[in-house]
């Protein structure tokens, strides 16, 4: 039972349970699987398993140089932050922008809730489309949807067109809410996903918090419409960044499982197991690591069984948009995994952490062009814009020590535990999740009642944002070591989450209106400290909740494409 994590009984290996560090102390009925044959980290982390095993293809992407990878996070995630950017980017200019419009606050408030809603129900339909073609076609297509609607934005002369092109704009806006981190799956290392995974969140976070005073300027002194000229110059420069060097990450290979602890015994013919035998010098009997031979009908990017001598692949060739098909499944059943993945203990957890803070942290973009331009504050469209330059400081800061500290954490706990690592030990960063969200929630909402000087309301909306860049790197680093196979299934379950946004932003102004900021923010509080305690029994039964999933037949055979 390692630091209170119960162990499971019922299950010899469970999912998302790897042998991490190869070292002395191992447990004994570990010492003869043939950690030594597999492949390890380099430098300070040569002792550190390489999980998942890549294979011996110059074309794999766990096996692409790492600036190389670096550089295709960072156009998506710059990518990522635009659109992160486009939602509550005209925040700052509420009054002034519905009075332009001939709308009232409440209207434009739910236009801003149209775009989330239809976010919500579009990331349902680039799931099944990723898993089946990849994501390189989806990426492209999403930067030409997005380049289009920026433009549209730009020039609409009505609030009908205003609306066409914000609500269009959700299309082209999922792929980035469910693909980035699973495009993270895809290229790296367990060891190095929580660092990644703060770098595609600090991109998103500061394009929510950054839209606000960059564009409270571009509005007061250019008019509304070009804060939809940037975001088409920039949807433009990233998508061409796309085309031309993100290419296909989806691949298949046929892989030493995560759990390299199988031992004696192990037969999955159904499955085209392959076992590599190892001698046993205690004469405990023979010890297999098991492979997964993947030999079905699809024609993606996978490795052949002579991957090492495979050449690498031509840049030319590396642009196709299309390269095959990467799932067998049926797309009915693609479409409704998310569904039954919302159930999983660890999803559903992931979705309440996750989708309590960021909707709460979008109500701060709703509500403060209203707040800070009226009474006693008298902020101009600017200097309200100005307010989130405190998330996004506060944001790099936070994204800065989340994910290599989340890294950290997960290798001297595995150290700790003879070797063994368990997905739980990325929730001991929620420790911090909470000290940030308390001041940031209940902070906003007693200084703005009590009238404090505007660096109070300021400073915890930060805070607020803070809380939510530790808490990303904890829930999407779990969900991804925990079903690394059902990535994009998990983050669309999770990010049903716009459908909460939608129903608060709706009516979060007349809220307001009817019971004060002191008493929503109060109630948000209390809803963010109920569903991050929920992290204490997921640390206790996580495991033995990972080995009840694995157990049933159902899953087994529902949520795989074999």
């Amino acid at each position: 039972m390692p630091f209170g994590i119960l162990e499971d009984h019922k299950l010899e290996v469970v999912p998302g349970t790897v042998l991490l560090r190869d070292q002395n102390d191992i447990p004994d009925d570990l010492q003869n699987i043939g950690v030594t044959r597999l492949k390890h980290g380099k430098g300070r982390y040569e002792h550190v398993v390489l999980v998942p095993q890549p294979s011996d293809s110059p074309n794999d992407p766990l096996n692409w140089p790492t600036w190389y990878k670096d550089w295709v996070l960072f156009l998506v995630g710059m990518s990522a932050a635009v659109v992160g950017a486009y939602g509550p980017m005209l925040g700052p200019g509420f009054v002034p922008i519905a009075a332009e419009l001939g709308i009232t606050v409440e209207i434009l408030s739910q236009s801003t809730a149209w775009l989330i809603l239809t976010l919500g129900i579009c990331v349902f339909i680039f799931n099944p489309a990723a898993k089946i073609w990849g994501k390189r076609p989806v990426y492209v297509f999403a930067s030409i949807i997005l380049f289009v609607v920026s433009v549209w934005g730009a020039v609409a002369t009505n609030y009908s067109s205003f609306l066409g092109s914000r609500v269009l704009g959700a299309l082209g806006m999922a792929p980035y809410e469910v693909l980035v981190q699973a495009t993270i799956s895809d290229l790296y290392f367990i060891h190095e996903r929580a660092t990644r995974i703060a770098v595609w969140n600090l991109f998103l976070l500061c394009g929510i918090c950054g839209a606000g005073f960059i564009s409270g300027y571009i509005i007061e002194d250019l008019g509304y419409e070009w804060t939809f000229g940037v975001c088409a110059i920039l949807f433009g420069i990233f998508g061409v960044g796309i085309v031309l060097f993100v290419p296909e990450t989806t691949y298949i290979r046929n892989e030493v499982t995560a759990q390299v602890l199988a031992k004696t015994g192990i037969q999955d013919q159904e499955r085209g197991a392959v076992n590599e035998e190892f001698g046993d010098e205690k004469g405990a009997g023979t010890v297999h690591v098991e492979y997964h031979n993947i030999s079905r009908k699809i024609t993606g990017n996978g490795s052949s069984h002579d991957a090492a001598t495979e050449p690498k692949m031509s840049y030319l060739k590396s642009l196709r948009l299309f390269t095959g098909r990467y799932s067998d499944a049926k797309i009915w059943k693609i479409f409704t995994r998310p569904f039954i993945m919302f159930f999983y203990p660890c999803v559903f957890w992931a979705f309440l952490i996750y989708g309590t803070t960021l909707t709460w942290i979008v109500v701060f973009s709703v509500v403060n062009g209203v707040i800070f331009t009226a009474p006693p504050y008298n902020f101009t469209v600017g200097q309200a814009g100005l307010t989130s330059l405190s998330p996004f400081i506060l944001c790099i800061i936070g994204e800065a020590i989340s994910g290599p500290l989340n890294d950290y954490i997960c290798l001297k706990l595995a150290r700790a535990n003879h070797g063994i690592y368990e997905p739980e030990f990325r929730l001991v960063l929620m420790f911090v999740v909470v000290i940030l969200g308390t001041v940031g929630f209940f902070g906003f909402g007693a200084t703005v009642h009590y009238v404090t000087h505007w660096t109070g309301p300021v400073l915890t909306y930060g805070l607020a944002n803070m809380a939510l860049a530790f808490a990303s790197t904890c829930v999407f680093g779990y969900v991804l070591d925990c079903y690394p196979k059902l990535a994009e299934e998990s983050f669309v379950a999770i990010n049903t989450r716009n459908l909460l946004t939608f129903g608060l932003t709706y009516f979060v102004q007349d809220w307001l209106v009817k019971d004060g900021v002191l008493n929503v923010f109060n109630v948000l509080g209390a809803c963010f400290l109920a569903v991050c305690a929920l992290t204490i029994p997921l640390w206790i039964f996580g495991k033995r909740i990972r080995g009840a999933v694995a157990r049933s037949a159902f899953l087994n055979e529902f949520m795989t494409d074999l």
